[in-house]
């Protein structure tokens, strides 16, 4: 393989590796949760992006991303998912337009 080639070859790698990276909705992440929590979204890893992602809305609506690796994001996790599961079961619909949905 000629140098050309291989410096083409090592741009079309790293623009494939920039792409992949503006997947992510977390570039950067607190170390805090804060008390004015109004919604908590879990974005789980993918193929667009590699990582478990904890989205923050406040009450002034403002968004910010949680590091998941911290001990108190994982036991407010954790009382998440508790309350979820002892919660009442959600019912199943489905249309015949649609995918089944859940209704809690």
């Amino acid at each position: 393989m000629s140098g050309i080639m291989k410096v083409f070859l090592l741009l079309a790698v790293i623009v494939c590796i920039t792409e992949a990276q503006r997947g992510c909705l977390c570039h950067r992440v607190r170390s805090q949760i804060g008390s004015k929590v109004k919604d908590i979204q879990i974005y789980m890893a993918t193929t667009f992006c590699a990582k478990v992602e904890i989205v923050v809305t406040d009450r002034r609506g403002a968004r910010f991303c949680l590091d998941p690796e911290l001990a108190a994001v994982q036991r407010v996790m954790a009382s998440i998912k508790k309350a979820r599961t002892t919660a009442r079961p959600a019912a199943l619909t489905s249309s015949p337009d649609s995918t089944n949905t859940a209704s809690l």
